[in-house]
Protein backbone atom coordinates (compact mmCIF):
# COMPACT_ATOMS: atom_id res chain seq x y z
CA UNK A 1 0.00 0.00 0.00
CA UNK A 2 1.61 3.50 -0.54
CA UNK A 3 1.63 5.99 1.54
CA UNK A 4 0.26 9.41 0.76
CA UNK A 5 2.58 12.29 0.36
CA UNK A 6 3.27 14.54 3.33
CA UNK A 7 2.42 18.26 2.18
CA UNK A 8 1.52 20.27 4.71
CA UNK A 9 5.14 22.19 4.58
CA UNK A 10 4.34 24.81 1.66
CA UNK A 11 6.52 26.88 3.07
CA UNK A 12 9.83 24.77 1.78
CA UNK A 13 8.53 25.91 -1.41
CA UNK A 14 11.06 29.06 0.33
CA UNK A 15 13.99 26.39 -0.10
CA UNK A 16 13.39 26.27 -3.81
CA UNK A 17 13.36 30.07 -3.84
CA UNK A 18 16.88 29.60 -2.32
CA UNK A 19 17.98 27.74 -5.25
CA UNK A 20 15.96 28.77 -8.09
CA UNK A 21 15.09 32.29 -9.70
CA UNK A 22 11.52 32.81 -9.30
CA UNK A 23 9.85 30.16 -10.64
CA UNK A 24 5.94 29.90 -10.34
CA UNK A 25 5.24 28.45 -7.05
CA UNK A 26 4.19 24.95 -6.63
CA UNK A 27 3.11 22.83 -3.73
CA UNK A 28 5.53 21.34 -2.09
CA UNK A 29 5.70 17.48 -1.26
CA UNK A 30 8.04 15.20 1.41
CA UNK A 31 8.03 11.57 1.25
CA UNK A 32 10.18 9.46 3.78
CA UNK A 33 10.33 6.61 5.68
CA UNK A 34 9.70 8.62 9.17
CA UNK A 35 8.37 12.00 10.21
CA UNK A 36 8.83 13.93 13.42
CA UNK A 37 8.04 17.02 14.62
CA UNK A 38 8.29 19.43 17.33
CA UNK A 39 7.89 22.87 18.77
CA UNK A 40 10.34 24.84 20.10
CA UNK A 41 8.64 28.08 21.63
CA UNK A 42 7.85 29.67 18.06
CA UNK A 43 10.17 27.67 16.27
CA UNK A 44 9.00 24.03 14.23
CA UNK A 45 11.65 21.70 13.50
CA UNK A 46 10.86 18.77 11.52
CA UNK A 47 13.04 15.81 10.45
CA UNK A 48 12.50 13.14 7.88
CA UNK A 49 14.90 10.11 7.65
CA UNK A 50 15.36 7.53 5.63
CA UNK A 51 14.82 3.55 5.83
CA UNK A 52 16.00 0.60 4.00
CA UNK A 53 14.02 0.67 1.43
CA UNK A 54 12.77 4.34 0.94
CA UNK A 55 15.02 7.80 0.71
CA UNK A 56 13.71 11.71 1.95
CA UNK A 57 12.45 13.30 -1.39
CA UNK A 58 11.28 17.00 -1.41
CA UNK A 59 9.77 18.22 -4.47
CA UNK A 60 8.77 21.63 -4.84
CA UNK A 61 8.87 24.92 -6.72
CA UNK A 62 12.00 24.05 -9.73
CA UNK A 63 13.78 21.66 -7.44
CA UNK A 64 14.18 18.42 -6.41
CA UNK A 65 15.83 17.12 -3.42
CA UNK A 66 17.14 13.47 -2.63
CA UNK A 67 19.05 12.51 0.70
CA UNK A 68 18.94 10.21 3.60
CA UNK A 69 18.00 12.34 6.35
CA UNK A 70 16.39 16.20 5.82
CA UNK A 71 15.85 18.81 9.00
CA UNK A 72 13.71 21.63 8.63
CA UNK A 73 13.53 24.50 10.86
CA UNK A 74 10.22 27.21 10.41
CA UNK A 75 8.72 30.22 12.66
CA UNK A 76 5.23 29.41 13.00
CA UNK A 77 2.05 31.00 13.40
CA UNK A 78 -1.22 30.78 14.76
CA UNK A 79 -2.63 27.77 17.24
CA UNK A 80 0.59 26.28 18.90
CA UNK A 81 -1.94 23.14 19.88
CA UNK A 82 -2.41 22.45 16.61
CA UNK A 83 -0.26 18.68 15.24
CA UNK A 84 0.30 20.45 12.34
CA UNK A 85 0.83 24.68 12.50
CA UNK A 86 0.40 27.45 9.94
CA UNK A 87 4.02 28.30 9.09
CA UNK A 88 5.14 31.53 8.62
CA UNK A 89 9.02 31.77 7.74
CA UNK A 90 11.14 29.13 6.52
CA UNK A 91 14.46 29.53 8.81
CA UNK A 92 16.63 26.58 7.42
CA UNK A 93 17.30 23.58 5.30
CA UNK A 94 20.04 20.25 6.23
CA UNK A 95 19.90 17.44 4.07
CA UNK A 96 22.34 15.14 4.94
CA UNK A 97 23.75 11.73 3.50
CA UNK A 98 24.05 11.08 -0.15
CA UNK A 99 22.45 14.47 -1.16
CA UNK A 100 20.93 15.22 -4.68
CA UNK A 101 19.54 18.39 -5.52
CA UNK A 102 17.70 18.96 -9.43
CA UNK A 103 17.07 22.08 -10.23
CA UNK A 104 16.56 22.75 -14.20
CA UNK A 105 19.76 21.90 -15.91
CA UNK A 106 22.07 21.40 -13.26
CA UNK A 107 22.62 18.67 -10.74
CA UNK A 108 23.84 19.12 -7.49
CA UNK A 109 25.15 16.06 -5.40
CA UNK A 110 27.45 16.51 -1.80
CA UNK A 111 26.82 14.77 1.84
CA UNK A 112 25.50 18.21 3.06
CA UNK A 113 23.49 20.47 1.73
CA UNK A 114 22.18 24.42 4.25
CA UNK A 115 19.74 26.36 2.31
CA UNK A 116 20.00 29.74 3.74
CA UNK A 117 16.99 31.40 2.45
CA UNK A 118 17.74 34.82 4.76
CA UNK A 119 21.10 34.40 2.61
CA UNK A 120 19.68 33.46 -0.81
CA UNK A 121 22.01 31.11 -0.65
CA UNK A 122 23.03 27.30 -1.09
CA UNK A 123 26.46 25.71 0.65
CA UNK A 124 27.19 21.99 0.14
CA UNK A 125 30.29 20.53 1.46
CA UNK A 126 31.33 16.91 2.05
CA UNK A 127 32.36 15.81 -1.58
CA UNK A 128 30.31 18.57 -3.65
CA UNK A 129 29.61 18.71 -7.30
CA UNK A 130 27.80 20.93 -9.77
CA UNK A 131 26.97 19.58 -13.17
CA UNK A 132 25.26 22.40 -15.46
CA UNK A 133 23.74 20.07 -18.42
CA UNK A 134 23.26 23.10 -20.10
CA UNK A 135 26.81 24.07 -20.95
CA UNK A 136 28.79 20.75 -20.06
CA UNK A 137 30.57 22.23 -17.46
CA UNK A 138 31.47 19.99 -14.32
CA UNK A 139 32.81 21.72 -11.11
CA UNK A 140 33.67 19.67 -7.72
CA UNK A 141 35.81 21.34 -4.64
CA UNK A 142 35.71 21.46 -0.86
CA UNK A 143 32.94 23.41 -0.69
CA UNK A 144 30.50 24.60 -3.33
CA UNK A 145 27.96 27.84 -2.35
CA UNK A 146 25.57 28.88 -5.01
CA UNK A 147 23.18 32.02 -4.69
CA UNK A 148 19.74 32.88 -5.81
CA UNK A 149 18.65 34.04 -8.92
CA UNK A 150 22.08 35.24 -10.68
CA UNK A 151 23.23 31.62 -11.24
CA UNK A 152 26.39 32.16 -9.29
CA UNK A 153 28.47 29.71 -7.76
CA UNK A 154 31.46 29.79 -6.01
CA UNK A 155 33.88 27.15 -5.55
CA UNK A 156 36.25 26.36 -2.86
CA UNK A 157 39.65 24.33 -3.96
CA UNK A 158 37.69 23.94 -7.54
CA UNK A 159 38.18 21.68 -10.14
CA UNK A 160 36.62 22.16 -13.11
CA UNK A 161 35.89 19.93 -16.55
CA UNK A 162 34.43 21.01 -19.85
CA UNK A 163 33.83 20.51 -23.33
CA UNK A 164 36.37 21.16 -25.56
CA UNK A 165 37.16 24.77 -26.69
CA UNK A 166 37.63 25.19 -30.35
Amino acid sequence: MKRPLFTPLVCVALAAAAFAADPAPQKTTIDSAHFEMQTVGTEKHFVFKRDAQKRVTLVGTNIRIVCDNLEIAALGVGDSTTTVPNLEKFKHLLATGNVLIVQGDREARCGRAEVFPRDNKIELTETPSVVDRGTGWKGDGEKITMFRGDRRVVIEQSKFEGPEIK
